[in-house]
């Protein structure tokens, strides 16, 4: 069983919440990270209480809540050995029409999944540093291919730059970096257009994340791209 001490944002639902049952399980100390906690004072509870998992409200596009946040969590509970980097959102683009959310809403995506994970790389990388512990990134199947008007692809895109550049920058720490690839997942935010699309449930991803973050220390699984069966190659 693993003692260690595990973060995750964006741990309200989905893919975050799926990952903290399964961690749990697996023996780690939470730290349960979303803008809004509500949801996540029953599931804290449930998975063992304020000695095993600490809830905290933290909005990841500000840097100076993620530094104070990371900072907390190593002083009170003396290291940290996992960050999943999880938090994301996703709004509908288009580039040439109306379709879709207008652009003054599209600055919020781009914060949160470009700076959300690179504030929390930044904050936590001295932790694990310190500790020779392992990074996981939520990219996106999205990020590996073209989809037409698509800025949370971009977005994607953009994180698994990220991993890769952190990766290199880590040659040497002891740090393993992981990015993790869903497809189309059924985390409650499925556009209409998607609605009968083969979908993966939040939980595939989670054994996608145990499975890298419990291998040997001296094994680093650089990326795992995770689609539903028949998931279509451009979708």
């Amino acid at each position: 069983m693993a003692q260690g001490v595990f973060l995750i944002t964006g741990a309200s639902r989905g893919i975050g919440a799926a990952t903290a049952e399964l961690a749990a399980e697996a023996g780690y100390r939470l730290v349960l990270v979303a803008r809004r906690v509500d949801a996540l004072v029953e599931r804290a509870a449930r998975l063992g209480g304020p000695e095993r998992v600490w809830v905290a409200q933290c909005d990841v596009r500000e840097w100076a809540q993620v530094s104070c946040l990371v900072d907390r969590v190593e002083r009170e509970w003396g290291g940290l050995d996992v960050v999943f980097a999880n938090a994301g959102v996703s709004v509908e683009t288009s580039f040439t029409t109306e379709e879709g959310d207008p652009p003054p809403q599209w600055a919020d995506m781009v914060l949160t999944n470009v700076c959300g994970p690179a504030y929390t790389a930044r904050a936590a990388l001295p932790a694990l540093i310190r500790s020779g512990g392992h990074l996981v990134l939520t990219g996106s199947a999205a990020g590996r291919g073209v989809r037409p008007g698509n800025l949370y692809s971009a977005t994607k895109w953009a994180v698994t730059g990220l991993a890769q550049a952190i990766r290199a920058e880590c040659v040497g720490t002891g740090v393993r970096v992981t990015l993790v690839q869903p497809g189309l997942t059924d985390t409650g935010g499925i556009p209409a257009s998607r609605a009968r699309d083969p979908k993966l449930e939040p939980s595939d991803v989670a054994r996608a994340v145990l499975y890298a973050i419990g291998q040997p220390p001296t094994v680093d699984v650089n990326e795992i791209l995770v689609r539903p069966v028949g998931q279509h190659a451009y979708r």
